[in-house]
């Protein structure tokens, strides 16, 4: 994403507060406007739509999350904790940001149509994730039915928890991934 103005960043934050908070669909681009306190042209000049400003939403936050990942997974080695990683991100992110679920889910269930450029955001970020998981277990015969069973077990931990309001559907999550990996917690 090419670098924003202030007036655009503001934009964007706002948007992307407002649509974890409280959803894509039911946020009019006129309370986001007011609320980032910019001017119609800027929604048009930086994004051209809301669906942009959507996507621009879900790129920044595949960004947050790469960068998250290849930070956490530095000095790990390949192998089940650096598919373990990416619980302990969530469960940490979850608490902070308010227990709203997975902002990738949640736009899904908004936009279920494949075909929409939405869903192909989302479908671009599972996808990422789910080949970190696969390059974390390279070299075993059963990595994609685990990488299959962390999908399940995360998008559930993620649900959980935005239910629960709490970081304990996702670490139960990782937890039942570590028995299936046959690895020990950290103490």
């Amino acid at each position: 994403m090419p670098a924003l103005t202030p007036a655009a960043d503001r934009l964007l934050q706002t948007a992307s507060r407002l649509f974890c908070r409280e959803g894509i669909r039911p946020v009019g681009i006129d309370r986001i406007l007011a609320e980032a306190e910019v001017a119609k042209a800027t929604l048009y000049q930086a994004f051209g739509s809301k669906e942009a400003l959507v996507i621009a939403h879900l790129e920044q936050r595949d960004a947050a999350d790469r960068q998250a990942y290849r930070a956490a997974i530095s000095s790990v080695p390949a192998g089940p904790d650096r598919l373990l990683a990416s619980f302990e991100l969530a469960a940490r992110r979850s608490s902070a940001d308010g227990f709203i679920g997975c902002v990738f889910l949640n736009a899904l269930v908004e936009f279920p149509d494949p075909g929409e450029p939405i869903a192909r955001a989302v479908r671009e970020h599972r996808d990422w994730v789910r080949g970190q998981w696969l390059d974390a277990l390279a070299g075993r015969d059963d990595a994609e039915r685990i990488a299959d069973e962390a999908q399940l077990a995360y998008d559930g931990g993620l649900l959980g928890s935005k239910v629960a309001h709490s970081a304990e559907p996702i670490l139960l999550a990782a937890d039942m991934m570590r028995a299936r990996l046959g690895v020990t917690a950290a103490v």
